[in-house]
């Protein structure tokens, strides 16, 4: 299993959310965040954003399903702009169902 994080624009959420439920993948966390690339924010007239609004989705699929998890991802996000966001993948060495103690597959 993988866990991947997305980290997008929160105009594109709803978009990337689509995306992954048209690949399959249905069951995802999402949080606020707020953050900033190597561009350190962004500069309008005299003021400075030095932390931009970002949403991030959490998902852990099968290592099969981590390609198509990362294509819908990148159509839903992409603009071809700077600040289109970052997407992390990381192993699951083991999850647990909290009702049941249950380990996950």
């Amino acid at each position: 299993m993988k866990m991947i994080r997305a980290i997008v624009r929160p105009e594109k959420e709803d978009e990337v959310v689509r995306a992954l439920e048209r690949a399959g993948i249905v069951s995802l966390t999402k949080m606020d965040v707020l953050g900033r690339g190597q561009q350190r924010g962004i500069q309008v007239g005299a003021t400075i954003y030095d932390e931009l609004p970002k949403v991030q989705l959490m998902i852990v699929v099968e290592d099969a399903q981590v390609a198509a998890a990362l294509t819908a991802i990148e159509a839903g996000a992409k603009t071809g702009q700077r600040g289109d966001g970052k997407i992390f993948v990381s192993p699951v060495e083991a999850a647990y169902t909290i009702r049941t103690g249950e380990k996950v597959a």
